[in-house]
Parts: C-alpha cells; sequence; structure tokens
C-alpha cells in the first residue's frame, strides 16, 4: 500500500451501521498517510466490529487507543480515541475542529441526528461542528433499500455541502476478494480529502 502523506486532522466516526471493514481499512490508511486521527466508536459500533471481524476489540477508550495504535503502527499521539460523552475532546468545539471528518459506516440513525442538529452524541456534535465550521463532512450511510425519509435527509445535508459517499463499491475493476470492494469505498473516501493512494487504478488506467 502506497499512500500520500498528509499532516491533516481527520475524525473518524464509526457507528453501528453493516460496514466495520470499511471504516477499519480507512483508518489503516489514514494512519500510513501520517494524518492525526480523532477515532469514536459508538457503542453498537463496537458490537458490529464483534460481528463482522475477529479482532477483540478492547471497550474502553484508552484501551481501544492502543490496541488500534498497535495494530496500525501509529506514532505517538497519532491516534485519539473518545466515548460518546466526552465533550471535552477537541471534535467538541469550532476551536477545535478537525480538517475534514468521516462517518464510515454511517446509519440512517446518525444520518438522522445530524440532520436535525441534536447533537445527542460527542459523534454527532462533532459532525455538528464540521457543518457550522464548513469543513469537510463525509458521510458513508450503509442501508438499503432507502426509504423517502433517508433520502430527505441526505437530500438536506448535501445542499449544506456534506459529501453522500453510501457504501456501494463497483466492479469494473474485477475484485477478486472482499478486501478489493472494501478497497473501492475507500479509495472513494481518500479521493475526497485529496490523499493519492494506489488501493485501486483510476478509470481507464
Amino acid at each position: 500500500m502506497n499512500i500520500q502523506s498528509t499532516d491533516k486532522t481527520i475524525a473518524l466516526a464509526m457507528t453501528g451501521a453493516s460496514g466495520a471493514p470499511y471504516g477499519l481499512r480507512l483508518l489503516e490508511c489514514l494512519i500510513a498517510a501520517g494524518a492525526k486521527v480523532y477515532l469514536m466508536v459508538s457503542p453498537p459500533g463496537q458490537v458490529v466490529l464483534s460481528m463482522e471481524t475477529d479482532l477483540q476489540v478492547p471497550g474502553r477508550s484508552a484501551d481501544m487507543q492502543a490496541f488500534f495504535a498497535e495494530r496500525y503502527g501509529a506514532e505517538d499521539g497519532q491516534l485519539q480515541v473518545f466515548s460518546k460523552d466526552q465533550w471535552t475532546a477537541p471534535v467538541a468545539s469550532g476551536s477545535g475542529a478537525p480538517d475534514a471528518m468521516i462517518v464510515c459506516p454511517c446509519t440512517t440513525g446518525t444520518l438522522s441526528a445530524v440532520a436535525c442538529g441534536a447533537s445527542n452524541s460527542l459523534m454527532e456534535r462533532a459532525a455538528d461542528v464540521v457543518i457550522k465550521e464548513q469543513r469537510k463532512l463525509i458521510m458513508v450511510v450503509r442501508e438499503t433499500p432507502l426509504s423517502a425519509i433517508h433520502l430527505e435527509n441526505m437530500l438536506k445535508l448535501s445542499k449544506l455541502g456534506v459529501v453522500m459517499l453510501p457504501a456501494t463499491p463497483g466492479f469494473y475493476q474485477n475484485p477478486t476478494s472482499v478486501e478489493d470492494i472494501v478497497d473501492f469505498v475507500v479509495a472513494r473516501i481518500l479521493e475526497q480529502l485529496d490523499i493519492k493512494h494506489d488501493l485501486m487504478p483510476g478509470w481507464g488506467e
């Protein structure tokens, strides 16, 4: 894996939608790129991690931080993990807003909460901060079929500049593994962050 280095600060929120491998691969890529990463994993997101992977991810934020830092080779201070009620985290305030935030995977519940500005958890507040500070917010919604409620929430946020990037992998690259399918979506996210990569060739290459 060859990924362009970056000095950006990126917030990554993983919710309880199916698609934990997308979030994990994105985390790996961001750390490999040298980005400073603020990670938030909701309690349902931790349940999905245990269901969709064979990882034994600790529940406490400090332990989770140590676990992922060791697994992906993060430098000291490069990765910070925050709990859902850690309101002193930088992402809770505009003065500590990251350069960009990705919700991956994103439940339609989180989509709804962000669309109405609920801010009932740290990740919802972080998304609200990113919107108000006019930074880039990318929501990797993982749901099908989509109801009119989901589509209306997506349209509302899209009009505010939020990037709707549903986890809908293409197959024109002839994937031969689940990892190839995951990389298709992660590649699209990295491109939205202006981070060059070699996860897969571009169209026509």
